[in-house]
């Protein structure tokens, strides 16, 4: 199977797609990898739901990813006498650790890790940003703040805070157990939420030893005030855009979409721009005209993928999301003004001997109008170093490790492909033509260009660039 763009498309499962039918159903729609979230997933239901994922990948013989998202620190107030309480602005309110329940004075904050960190005029974000506190005074055990916007809160509501930095790690116990289930589940990807710094990405490192890439999720102000040391020592980013809106001014969330996009194409990282990109199909058979803008927006800046959360996972329309998010996809890649708008921001090559020769691959491809690049890649790095380019050709990567062509799965522009390693460079000629011709990409007489390691079998050795004709038999001609 073929797709007709190079963007990716992440598709959460849940109740709404939670049967092998309706799994094959959204791969079949356009669905190139799938997002387990564990906010709402138990082990049982996670293990069960990677099942099948790879039954339909058996189905259709296509390498899958698989994503599984930690749900990190959920920071909650506790409950009140009257379940809600009314409050004017100015009104001074209390949070401490007295599990009690709760009045139009006071309520309960269990999480003495946050009443510590607070300090005098930091912000306190309630029910997603609809209640908005100043902290004026802080003490032992407890913070007394202002109301600045809002009038009622009631039980158990999300707490944001924008301008604290909270010592604890962002993996609580229960992502450590998830995360753990996720890895003997051999899932492709773990998602870290509520990042603030790199150090909380190394810690799920240290744990995954690289059986798993790790994402780490753009939600926090913090975390982009350190972007650069995230990208570095992440294996993907997600752009997080729903806590992202709470925590920061939403008019400054397209901005901040765009830095972390381009930061991530010069690092080689794929980014994934999530959350609310076609909201109104979860009870609506078509999307409003400024999600497809919004859908199309994350295309032209050129994401590796874009994500549906509960548009597929709990929407009355999963299948038709799916189609929608493609159909919009393919229509942007169609564009003349697309190819000028990748270009335009291609970073420049590093200077290594993969990138020169990713960049160079590129380069010979789009100048003598090539039919496909072809790639072999164990680690998965060169095929994320020939996504990175961006080019005009189709990119074709192979491996002969499951592993590694179900991470690429989420690489812009690249089709994985499971092969055999070459036996030497003949073999290895031969065979990248031979899959191209079977993949559809190339027939007798056209040219490939093909990206290697000598010595083979050796990773992190891209060294070598090969055009190669494609003979009648579908093998390598000169």
């Amino acid at each position: 199977m073929r797709r007709n763009r190079r963007v990716k498309i992440l598709a959460t499962l849940g109740p709404a797609s939670s049967t092998l039918e309706i799994i094959a159903g959204l791969f079949e729609a356009g669905a190139d990898a799938f997002r387990i979230n564990m906010s709402h997933s138990d082990h049982a239901q996670m293990r069960k739901l990677v099942g099948m994922i790879r039954d339909v990948e058996r189905q259709f013989g296509r390498p899958i990813g698989v994503l599984a998202d930690l749900q990190g620190p959920k920071h909650r107030i506790g409950k009140f006498a009257g379940g809600k309480i009314e409050l004017s602005p100015g009104d001074r309110f209390t949070f401490d650790t007295d599990p009690a329940t709760g009045d139009n004075k006071r309520v309960c904050l269990p999480h003495p890790e946050i009443l510590s960190a607070l300090k005098p005029g930091d912000r306190i974000l309630l029910d997603d940003g609809r209640v908005r506190m100043k902290a004026v005074s802080v003490r032992s055990g407890a913070v007394v703040a202002e109301l600045v916007i809002g009038h009622g809160l009631s039980d158990r509501k999300g707490v944001s805070l924008p301008d604290t930095e909270i010592a604890a790690t962002a993996l609580t116990d229960k992502d450590r157990s998830d995360l753990d289930a996720a890895l003997d589940a051999e899932v492709d990807w773990v998602a870290l939420s509520f990042v603030q710094r790199a150090e909380d990405v190394a810690d799920v490192r240290k744990i995954a030893r690289g059986r798993a890439g790790v994402m780490a999720k753009i939600e926090k102000p913090q975390a982009v005030l350190r972007l650069d040391e995230i990208i570095e020592l992440a294996d993907a980013i997600m752009v997080a855009r729903g806590d992202l809106g709470v925590e920061m001014p939403l008019e400054a969330v397209p901005g901040i979409q765009k830095q972390i996009t381009r930061a991530c194409r010069r690092a080689g990282k794929p980014v994934v721009v999530a959350t609310q990109m076609l909201e109104s199909m979860i009870s609506a058979p078509v999307p409003t005209r400024a999600e497809v803008s919004d859908v199309a927006t994350a295309v032209y800046e050129g994401a590796d993928a874009v994500m549906l959360s509960a548009e597929s996972a709990a929407g009355q329309y999963p299948l038709e999301s799916v189609r929608m998010m493609n159909a919009i996809a393919e229509q942007v890649e169609r564009d003349p003004n697309y190819r000028g708008i990748l270009t335009a921001q291609r970073p420049e090559p590093e200077k290594t001997g993969a990138d020169t020769i990713s960049f160079a691959a590129r380069e010979i491809a789009d100048t003598l109008n090539l039919s496909a690049i072809v790639t072999y890649t164990a680690s998965g790095n060169t095929g994320l170093r020939a996504s990175r380019e961006r080019p005009s050709r189709p990119i074709i990567a192979l491996s002969p490790i499951d592993r590694t062509a179900r991470r690429l799965a989420l690489g812009w522009g690249l089709h994985c492909v499971v092969t055999e390693d070459a036996r030497d460079l003949d073999d290895m000629v031969d065979r990248a033509c031979r899959v191209a011709v079977e993949e559809g990409f190339a027939g007798p007489g056209d040219r490939i260009i093909i990206s290697s390691g000598v010595p083979l079998r050796t990773p992190g050795s891209t060294n070598m660039l090969r055009i190669a004709y494609v003979a009648s038999d579908g093998r390598s001609g000169i």
